[in-house]
């Protein structure tokens, strides 16, 4: 496995979405959405693409990899449902609760994404071990 390259990805699509969290505080409401939609749009391929790597895995990962993505494709749905009403309110009273609402949920998903780095680090180090642990007992089973 080559751990270094996808931790290098990750790094990559980090400063990615710093850059375009900072492009997106100068746009109009218009470019934002179009940035919404392209984003939907890259998030359902990487769906697509998950489910196809959820399909070479173990039954094991598979199910729990399934789920993360149904409980992440819930989530899309639901904060692209929060949009749209947005969109169509018209109190700015309650624009202010949702922009509370939203900015409490970007935060939530931070959280998250701070989690599962660590996660993933720690079944990275699982991982290595693991076959560190393999190799070392086919050693010894070869030399008896």
């Amino acid at each position: 496995m080559d751990f270094r390259a996808r931790l290098d990805a990750l790094q990559q699509r980090v400063a990615a979405a710093r850059s375009a969290v900072e492009a997106a505080a100068t746009e109009s409401r218009e470019q934002l959405r179009q940035r919404i939609d392209q984003t939907q749009a890259d998030l359902d391929q990487a769906a697509k693409n998950a489910q196809q790597h959820a399909d070479e895995a173990a039954e094991g990962a598979r199910g729990k990899w399934a789920q993360m993505k149904a409980d992440a494709a819930a989530k899309r749905d639901d904060i692209k449902a929060k949009i749209d009403k947005r969109n169509r309110e018209l109190d700015a009273n309650a624009a202010a609760g949702e922009a509370d609402w939203a900015e409490t949920d970007a935060l939530d998903a931070l959280d998250l994404a701070d989690w599962a780095t660590e996660n993933a680090g720690l079944a990275v180090l699982d991982a290595i071990d693991a076959r560190a642990y393999a190799d070392e007992r086919a050693k010894a089973a070869a030399s008896s």
